[in-house]
């Protein structure tokens, strides 16, 4: 039998370090994206908490998210969040592998360049900038391809 040691698991529970989120300005025209979410992994489980926590004060409750299961290992179907459930769905050829679309109970809904966990911090500073940017037209794959950021290998529409 093989024991494996997680140091993160070690650490005694604390607070939740911020969600890395950058919007669009509330005044401003969303441009193609309506900002960039920068997850610390590949667990929707626990990234999508944090998220919602970030979003539901000022865009509402969020209920739907649906993402590409390109970069997300295990898509589960639903998600607890403190007070509600967020319901997700997944497309693999009618959504752009680098980006998240997010509903709320408004109704709203965002769609936001996901910049991959691995990122260097630099790089994606500059991508939810550029996300974030009304005037910006690119997809969330443009954006990152641009940045010299690896992205997902996806069917073309209709594929």
């Amino acid at each position: 039998m093989t024991a494996t040691f997680d140091p993160a698991a070690s650490q005694p529970p604390g607070p939740e370090p911020p969600v890395r989120l950058s919007l669009t300005p509330g005044s401003a025209t969303p441009g193609r994206l309506d900002g960039a979410w920068w997850p610390r992994s590949h667990d929707l489980l626990r990234e999508l908490p944090p998220l919602a926590t970030a979003l539901d004060p000022k865009w509402g409750k969020i209920t739907r998210v649906t993402v590409n299961p390109t970069h997300w290992p295990v898509i589960p179907r639903r998600v607890p969040v403190a007070g509600h459930v967020i319901h997700v769905g997944w497309f693999e050829q009618e959504q752009d592998a680098d980006e998240v679309i997010v509903c709320s109970f408004i109704p709203l809904r965002l769609e936001l360049l996901v910049i991959p966990p691995e990122t260097d911090a630099a790089t994606a500073e500059q991508l939810m900038t550029a996300a974030a940017d009304p005037a910006n037209t690119h997809t969330g794959t443009d954006l990152l391809t641009a940045a010299g950021v690896p992205t997902a290998d996806h069917p073309t529409a209709g594929g």
